[in-house]
C-alpha cells in the first residue's frame, strides 16, 4: 500500500478541525442500532454529598403519559428540596420536556429515573436547547431511564447547524456523576461536559444516535468514562463517538476512558482536538466508525493501551500534527482501511512501527512516542 495515500486522507494540518475530519469521511452503514454494551468493570462511583429528603414527581403533578408537559412539575420538584437537597425520583412513564425551560438540577442531589421512565424532549426549532442541565452545581448525580432528544421531528429551519441540542449539559460544576442510562436522538450531543467542569464520572451509560457526538468533552478535567457505549453519531459535524476539544484557548485535563465501545459513528470513534492533555485510553474498542478509529491533533500525555481497534473505514489510530508524548501498547488491532477492501495477513506481533501495519497506525508529526509491543492480524 502506498503510504502516501493514507497520509493524504488523514493529515489535516493547518486545517480547521471540521474540514479536517470532513475529508476523511467514508460513511459505514450501521449493523444496529446501539445497545451492545460491555461486561462491566464494576467501577466504583465515587459518593456523592446529599440530603436524606426525598420527592416523586408525581406529587408534583408529572402525568408521564407522553402527552402532557411535565416540565414544570419535574421541576418543582426538584426546587421543592431543602438546601441540604436529597432525591428526585422518576416512576415510569415517558415525561414530555419543553427543552426551552430543560430541567434544572441543584447541588447535593440525585435525579433517579425508573428503568422505564423516559424524558422527552419535544418538538421546537431552538438551536441550543437541553434535556437536562446542571449550571454552577456541586454534587449531582443523575442516574438511570433513557433520554430521547427530537432530532426526528426538530424543525432545522435557518442557516445554523442546530448543533447545541444536548441531552445532558454539565458546565462549570463538580463532583457529577451520570450513570446507568441511555440518551439518544438528540440534535447536538447525548451528553457535554464543559465551562471548567471537573470531577466528572460517566459510567455504563449508552449514548447514541445523536446528530453531533456521543459525548463531547471541551473545557473540564478529571473526567473518567467508564462501561459506556458511543455509538452512531450522525447528522452534524463532527460526527464522533467522543470528542475531546477544548473552547477557544482554554484546555482538557486529566480524562480517562476505560472499558468503552466507540462503534459505528459517521466519522471518527474518538477525536482528541487541541490543548488536550493527560489522556488514558484503554480496554476499549473502536470499531466500524466511517473513517480512523481515533485522530489526534495537538495534544500531549496520549496513553492508548489494550484495546482493539478492528474494521474502520480509514486508519485505525493516527496521531497527527502536534501529537507528543504517547504511549501505545497492548492493543490488538484487524481489518483497518476496509474502503480500500481488507488486508488478509498471518497474525503477528510487532514491537515498534513499520510500514505493514500503516492500515492500523500511522503517526505525522507525533513525537516523543514510545510503541510497545501490540498485536495485529
Amino acid at each position: 500500500m502506498n503510504t502516501n495515500t493514507l497520509v493524504h486522507d488523514v493529515h489535516g494540518a493547518g486545517m480547521p478541525r471540521r474540514q479536517f475530519l470532513q475529508n476523511s469521511l467514508l460513511l459505514a452503514a450501521p449493523l444496529v442500532l446501539g445497545g451492545v454494551s460491555l461486561p462491566a468493570l464494576a467501577a466504583t462511583y465515587p459518593t456523592r454529598t446529599r440530603g436524606t429528603t426525598s420527592r416523586s414527581v408525581k406529587t408534583y403533578g408529572a402525568i408521564g403519559d407522553g402527552k402532557h408537559d411535565d416540565t414544570a412539575a419535574i421541576q418543582a420538584a426538584i426546587n421543592s428540596l431543602p438546601t441540604s437537597g436529597g432525591t428526585v425520583t422518576i416512576p415510569a412513564g415517558t415525561y414530555l420536556i419543553d427543552t426551552s425551560k430543560k430541567i434544572n438540577l441543584r447541588s447535593n442531589m440525585l435525579l433517579k429515573l425508573d428503568p422505564s421512565a423516559i424524558l422527552k424532549a419535544k418538538t421546537c426549532s431552538l438551536i441550543r436547547h437541553y434535556l437536562v442541565y446542571v449550571n454552577g452545581k456541586t454534587n449531582v448525580e443523575i442516574a438511570g431511564g433513557q433520554l430521547v432528544g427530537d432530532r426526528d421531528t426538530h424543525n432545522y429551519s435557518g442557516t445554523s447547524t442546530h448543533e447545541w441540542g444536548h441531552g445532558i449539559q454539565i458546565l462549570n460544576s463538580d463532583h457529577v456523576t451520570v450513570r446507568d442510562l441511555r440518551v439518544s436522538k438528540c440534535t447536538g450531543d447525548g451528553v457535554c461536559v464543559g465551562g471548567g467542569a471537573t470531577d466528572v464520572v460517566i459510567g455504563n451509560i449508552i449514548s447514541t444516535n445523536n446528530r453531533r457526538q456521543g459525548l463531547s468533552l471541551t473545557e473540564c478535567s478529571n473526567i473518567k468514562v467508564y462501561d459506556s457505549e458511543f455509538s452512531y453519531s450522525k447528522g452534524t459535524s463532527p460526527e464522533c463517538g467522543i470528542d475531546l476539544e477544548p473552547d477557544g484557548t482554554s484546555h482538557c485535563t486529566s480524562i480517562l476512558i476505560q472499558n468503552c465501545r466507540l462503534n459505528n459513528n459517521a466519522k471518527y470513534g474518538m477525536n482528541i482536538w487541541k490543548r488536550v492533555s493527560g489522556v488514558t485510553i484503554t480496554s476499549c474498542t473502536f470499531e466500524r466508525n466511517g473513517s480512523l478509529g481515533m485522530g489526534t491533533n495537538g495534544c500531549s500525555g496520549i496513553k492508548f493501551t489494550n484495546n482493539i481497534v478492528r474494521y474502520n473505514s480509514a486508519t485505525g489510530v493516527v496521531y497527527n500534527t502536534g501529537t507528543s508524548s504517547v504511549t501505545h501498547s497492548g492493543n490488538q488491532s484487524y481489518g483497518n482501511y476496509t474502503r480500500l477492501s481488507t488486508q488478509v495477513r498471518t497474525p503477528f506481533t510487532l514491537t515498534g512501527w513499520s510500514s505493514k501495519i500503516e492500515r492500523d497506525v500511522l503517526w505525522k508529526s507525533a513525537s516523543t512516542r514510545t510503541i510497545g509491543t501490540n498485536n495485529y492480524k
